[in-house]
This record gives structure tokens, C-alpha cells and sequence, in this order.
């Protein structure tokens, strides 16, 4: 695509690219896309709940790929911090469970940005050895991962490794 910064399929693609421009910002850009994720999120699981909340961070995540590939050749950076639907992607995945429990989306939230910046593991690999889009996806989407994890661990520790407790706070999800 040329980067033709008046087309408006440059600006659709920056659109969602940087999540509502949540990326343009100043400092910590991936913070703010974090940031602007979960009101996206709540709604959903309010509305829809934690099929919806899936649901959206599978599409957020398949189509994060292309977007973020294509607008990454179109400012010609190999992985700039303005593109934030990978911190969107993560994000959301790490809060499948938290349902509309503020508490959860703080731990979620703060879970997520650690493994995100930190990177150990699996996560500092994928963010050094995959590029392109898939690259700069397949962090968040692994630190997301491993964030909902630990969301779901605490939940099960939370009900003393009660099974049928977990079991039916996952029901009350919707």
C-alpha cells in the first residue's frame, strides 16, 4: 500500500492499527492501547458474555495480523509502538474470565502489561524471532495467554481447588 497518508484505506488501516489512535500517544503507547481495550471488553462480556468476550479476541487477533502488517509496510517500521491491536488482542484474552469483576480486570491488566514488557520465556522468542505481522501479534497473544492463566489460577485457588465452584463461577460468565 502506498503510504498516501489521505487515503482513506491508510486511515481505516491506521484506525484500527493503533485502536482509535490509542497508540498515538505520547508515552507508553501500548499501555494506553491496553488501556483502551477494556472498556471494549466489559461491554462485550456485559452484553455478550465470556463467548462474546472469545469470540472477539479470536477476530481481534486473526485480523490483528494483516492490519498490523500491512500499516507496519506502510510507515515502513518493522514493529512500531503505534500499533496497539496486538496490546488489544492480549488484552482481551487475558480477561476472558474476569467477566465484569473490576478486581480481575485490574489483575488482568496489570498481568498482561508485565508479561508484555518483561517478556520471559516463550513470549521474549516469539517477539525476536517471528516477523511481520504474526510477529507482532503472537507476543501480546502469548502474554495474554499466559496472563489468563494466572487470572485462572487465582480463581481456582480462590475457591480452595473446588472444581464444582470454578465450574460455576464459569457458568455465571454466561
Amino acid at each position: 500500500m502506498k503510504n498516501d497518508k489521505k487515503s482513506i484505506k491508510y486511515r481505516i488501516l491506521e484506525f484500527f492499527a493503533t485502536w482509535f489512535y490509542s497508540g498515538k500517544s505520547g508515552k507508553a503507547p501500548g499501555t494506553c492501547g491496553s488501556l483502551a481495550t477494556l472498556p471494549f471488553v466489559y461491554f462485550i462480556a456485559y452484553f455478550y458474555g465470556i463467548i462474546g468476550v472469545i469470540v472477539f479476541a479470536v477476530i481481534v487477533s486473526l485480523a490483528g495480523i494483516p492490519i498490523a502488517d500491512a500499516y507496519a509496510k506502510a510507515i515502513n517500521k518493522k514493529d512500531p509502538g503505534e500499533i496497539v491491536i496486538d496490546e488489544t488482542a492480549g488484552q482481551s484474552i487475558a480477561l476472558i474470565l474476569a467477566g465484569t469483576n473490576l478486581y480481575l480486570y485490574a489483575a488482568g491488566f496489570v498481568l498482561f502489561r508485565i508479561f508484555d514488557i518483561t517478556k520471559p520465556a516463550l513470549i521474549g522468542w516469539a517477539d525476536k524471532k517471528i516477523g511481520g505481522g504474526l510477529g507482532i501479534m503472537t507476543d501480546d497473544i502469548l502474554a495474554g495467554i499466559v496472563s489468563l492463566i494466572c487470572i485462572a489460577g487465582f480463581l481456582i485457588g480462590a475457591s480452595n481447588g473446588d472444581w464444582a465452584a470454578f465450574t460455576l463461577y464459569l457458568q455465571n460468565l454466561r
